[in-house]
């Protein structure tokens, strides 16, 4: 089973051209799937699968507490990996035919409100390199809803502040340019120029735009920890994740009159009704502002 999930992470990062995260993902998918298959069902072989054995591990998962959402990239993975050796030719069938996705409850973004982006990117400002560094990479991740793995993967040649634009490698490998605001931009021109020479690693240097403390390219895991602290020392309270700001340029583009698909556009959503669920989050905004303010509300 190891060797036949192998083979398919190398179809996904190869031939697919997915993303390091997305293939992480099917990949520890795969590992609790085969590992159930071995440990609890005893099976040695993927030939005799059937949809009832798929049902239960998907039981053991509920069971295991996993979420409606978790279960349902799990089938994906599973169904993703049966075809693929289907079309190989190393199956005969395919187990998860009539499998359905479970129903999962429609959640609305978190976004914060204007004087929260305003707190958290004043937060952020204290004249060193690292917090030039810091300040930067928020102006930039609120002028242009870039995901966090697109952030931290720009080179100091994606950035263009003379002309006002990013470009990045989005998900399967598509670029994308996406404008930048005139704050986004001195902010990143001031940590160029004072900021980002103080963190080059002289033995090696990174092409890498963020850079950590040894010189390195910043990690996902690393701009986690720098968010966190700042939006305590912010006094924030909310539940701020690196997409919170993605969500937060969307959701205000939308509410001062943006076109739809131009949001679309900038954040580099392959299907529009991804990008519709801003448009839902705007009225929950403007049924609060109402309840609020209407006198007879």
């Amino acid at each position: 089973m190891k060797y036949l999930v192998a083979d398919f992470i190398h179809f996904l990062r190869v031939e697919k051209g997915l993303s390091n995260n997305t293939i992480t993902s099917y990949h520890r998918d795969l590992r609790a799937y085969t590992q159930y298959l071995q440990t609890i069902e005893k099976m040695d072989s993927l030939k005799d699968v059937s949809r009832p054995i798929i049902m239960k591990f998907l039981a053991h998962l509920k069971d295991s507490g996993k979420s409606s959402k978790t279960i349902a990239r799990h089938i994906s993975s599973i169904r993703s990996f049966h075809q693929f050796l289907l079309r190989e030719k190393q199956l005969d069938h395919d187990p998860t035919v009539h499998i359905d996705l479970p129903k999962q409850e429609k959640t609305l973004p978190k976004v914060l409100n204007l004087d929260e982006v305003e707190a958290l990117l004043s937060a952020s400002y204290k004249g060193d390199s690292f917090s030039l560094r810091d300040r930067a990479m928020l102006e930039v991740l609120y002028a242009t809803g870039l995901r966090v793995s697109e952030l931290i993967g720009l080179n100091i040649g994606d950035v263009h502040t003379m002309l006002g634009f990013v470009r990045c490698i989005g998900k399967g490998n598509k670029e994308r340019i996406v404008p930048l605001g005139s704050k986004a931009k001195e902010a990143l021109e001031e940590y160029l120029e004072k900021g980002r020479p103080k963190l080059v690693n002289r033995k090696n240097r990174s092409e890498a735009l963020f850079l950590n403390h040894h010189g390195n390219r910043l990690t996902r895991q690393g701009f986690w920890k720098i968010l966190k602290q700042i939006a305590s020392s912010a006094g924030i309270e909310k539940t701020i994740t690196p997409h919170t700001l993605r969500h937060s340029f969307a959701t205000h583009l939308l509410e001062n009159g943006a076109d739809l698909r131009a949001v679309q556009e900038m954040l580099g959503h392959a299907d529009i009704s991804t990008t519709q669920i801003y448009t839902h989050v705007s009225k929950a905004r403007l049924k609060d502002v109402y309840k609020q303010f209407h006198p007879r509300a």
